[in-house]
């Protein structure tokens, strides 16, 4: 997330004439930057600490990945089943499939990576619409107290409610570039998603400006009532593409992009 590595494999280029993005806000270094990281994988660790249950003893197909190495498959723009549904406006009622799979973990990705998980009401609404019933019973309260986090909450520039400061957008933005079944039955599966994160605060003066994070999730799900649900994920870095040398854009422009740009869903 760094904005100045001195490593030469990511670079990014400021503002001509100005200074630091977002109208001289305070660049923090390399180490405050990894700082922020650490930060929200600790968030990230704590809200996957679920059990995965229940995966013997089912009309299983051959599990993928067990011992060759799976080969890469573009992802359709439509399927066979295109989704329709939505529970609490996120994409539900996933094939029983390989394809519907995929689908509910990007999908997911997309919502437990938003800026809506930091609010407590929105919260719980994602929670109970992408996790299995079980696991979500376990985890509510750890999820509340990881996000209700008052030391995180000011690091990344939050109030004690998960809002900005006024004048100021919070930018936490999942994109997915691809994934991967690893394992497959009709009851159990287990998915990669790769994406790119956008997180920070997009606004003049701020201290944490919008960086991109690149991020692999292996998320475990469960064919409960009807769908795909989420019963563990792990998280961990990369592939990192080399960035470009490109200029950063202004605050204005961050914040119009993120008010005007909606993100993607990812039923097929």
């Amino acid at each position: 997330m760094s904005l100045g590595d001195d490593t030469g494999q990511t670079r990014t280029r400021l503002p001509e004439g100005g200074g630091d993005p977002y109208g001289g806000a305070r660049r923090g270094g390399r180490s405050s930057s990894r700082s922020l990281v650490t930060v929200v994988g600790v968030v990230v660790l704590l809200i996957a600490a679920i059990a995965f249950a229940n995966r013997g003893g089912d009309d299983s197909d051959p599990e993928e990945g067990a011992g060759d190495s799976p080969k890469s498959a573009a992802t359709a723009p439509t399927g066979e089943k295109p989704v329709s549904a939505k529970a609490a406006g996120i994409p539900s009622g996933f094939a029983r499939d390989r394809q519907g799979a995929e689908s509910a973990a990007a999908n997911y990705s997309v919502v437990l990576g938003s800026a809506d998980m930091f609010d407590k009401d929105r919260r719980h609404e994602i929670v109970a619409a992408v996790y299995a019933p079980d696991a979500a019973a376990d985890r509510q309260a750890d999820l509340d107290s990881a996000y209700s986090n008052t030391e995180f909450l000011t690091n990344i520039g939050l109030d004690k409610n998960g809002k900005a400061s006024a004048g100021q957008t919070f930018v936490s933005r999942v994109i997915p570039v691809g994934t991967k079944v690893t394992a497959f039955s009709t009851s159990n599966a287990s998915v990669e998603v790769w994406y790119t994160s956008l997180f920070g605060l997009s606004g003049e003066g701020s201290i944490n400006p919008v960086t991109e994070s690149w991020y692999t999730t292996t998320y475990q799900l469960k064919w409960v009532g009807g769908d795909w649900k989420v019963t563990d994920f792990q998280q961990k870095d990369g592939p990192v593409p080399v960035g470009r040398d490109q200029k950063a854009s202004t605050a204005d422009d961050m914040t119009k992009a993120v008010e005007e740009f909606g993100g993607f869903t990812y039923a097929r």
